[in-house]
């Protein structure tokens, strides 16, 4: 049951790449479009895989949306008229959007984002555990291992064809060329160090 309007709240729509987080926002904002809401939709500039002005699925569902660089171009745009705020790939925008989220929500506004909730080594991504934790409403989604088939909830990055390594940068935008959904055990890091070991009994 979500709060009243005049409430505002964040929801937050989550999991690996391939779960179709950016579908799940696209599906909510259309409801909301035709419920006559007024609804600014971001993106960040950096993901132009597959349009500059449009939010994009990897199933081709797409709506109107504006590029920004930082999460502070957001305040530019939100009036006292719009109701309801919605961001794609908030993990690529800086820290300073989870601030910007709390402010639209308390001020009455509806902010629905969506984000990968780890990076390609399987870690927390960057600021999104703090907004997690922030919001009201958590999708958290999975997709398909494409090695053994059960359930994934991590990303995996490949490049030249073998898994990119633990010291590779955090950002890299691209789709299934660079990237695949995994599973806790056949998500592969080279290089990550080990932070805990179970001892043997002999």
């Amino acid at each position: 049951m979500y709060l009243s309007q005049k409430d505002g709240w964040i929801e937050v729509i989550t999991g690996p790449m391939f779960a179709g987080k950016t579908e799940e926002l696209i599906r909510r904002i259309k409801r909301l479009q035709y419920a006559d809401q007024n609804i600014m939709v971001f993106k960040p500039a950096i993901d132009n895989r597959y349009a500059n002005n449009e939010i994009v699925s990897h199933n081709n569902s797409r709506t109107k949306s504006i590029s920004i660089v930082k999460a502070s171009e957001i305040m530019e745009h939100v009036t006292e008229e719009t109701n309801v705020v919605a961001i794609d790939e908030i993990q690529f925008l800086d820290e300073e959007a989870v601030d910007i989220c709390e402010y639209l929500a308390d001020h009455g506004k509806r902010v629905i984002v969506s984000g990968l909730d780890r990076d390609f080594r399987g870690e927390p991504f960057s600021f999104m555990p703090k907004l997690l934790s922030l919001a009201e409403y958590v999708t958290k989604l999975s997709a398909i291992c494409v090695k053994c088939h059960t359930p994934a909830t991590r990303t995996q990055r490949i490049i030249n064809g073998q898994p990119a390594n633990y010291n590779d940068p955090i950002i890299l935008v691209g789709a299934q060329d660079s990237y695949e959904a995994r599973c806790r055990d056949c998500h592969d890091v080279p290089g990550k160090p080990v932070n805990y070991e179970i001892s043997k009994k002999h």
